[in-house]
């Protein structure tokens, strides 16, 4: 694995060898940021599920201001801090060593929010769209955030707030990859 594009471009990314992580592959991640324009003008990027960093790493690389990765797993965030070191750039990003929830009441205290959100958990925990409803409730998503939902090609994805829509999908192998668009609703 290895960082596409961006200021980072060609460095190698380091990934578990275990079956906690399931990083995303360089060809489904190449053809992800193309589809999100190739590079970003600013803004703060999210990672819930982190495994390696490599979508957070890649997001800075090309362009977001600071991304926040989150793993639960003690091996995967000390992968993902080694990542990060590679960069140079530490003050870049924030790594969390905990659960997505635990994680997301965290970044709401703190006052976060965010333009671009991956989610990509582990296939056999897919909840997306109870953490799509939490990021709406705790008011972590700037205007127009984009949302990033990755699962095996079976599973459903359905938001189930009003404020999101589904923008593109897309298959690759057993992966779908889904790109919602979220609009804040006024009060």
């Amino acid at each position: 694995m290895r960082v596409i594009g961006g200021t980072y471009s060609k460095r190698p990314l380091k990934t578990l060898s275990s079956q906690l992580t399931r990083p995303t592959s360089d060809k489904v991640k190449e053809s992800l940021f193309n589809s999100l324009g190739q590079y970003f003008d600013g803004g703060i990027a999210l990672d819930l599920y982190g495994g390696s960093g490599a979508l957070a790493i890649e997001s800075v690389s090309r362009g977001m201001d600071k991304a926040v990765v989150v793993d639960k797993a003690y091996q995967a965030v000390k992968i993902i801090k080694e990542n990060v070191a590679m960069t140079k750039e530490e003050a870049k990003f924030e790594v969390l060593k905990m659960p997505d929830t635990a994680a997301l009441k965290k970044l709401a205290t703190d006052g976060y929010q965010f333009d671009y959100v991956f989610l990509d958990p582990p296939y056999a925990k897919q909840q997306i769209a109870t953490i799509m409803s939490e990021l709406v409730k705790l008011n972590l998503l700037a205007d127009s955030a984009t949302i990033i939902a990755e699962t095996d090609k079976d599973t459903e994805v359905v938001a189930e707030e009003d404020n999101y829509r589904l923008i593109k999908e897309k298959k690759y192998g057993q992966t779908m990859v889904r790109i919602f668009q979220y609009e804040r609703v006024s009060q």
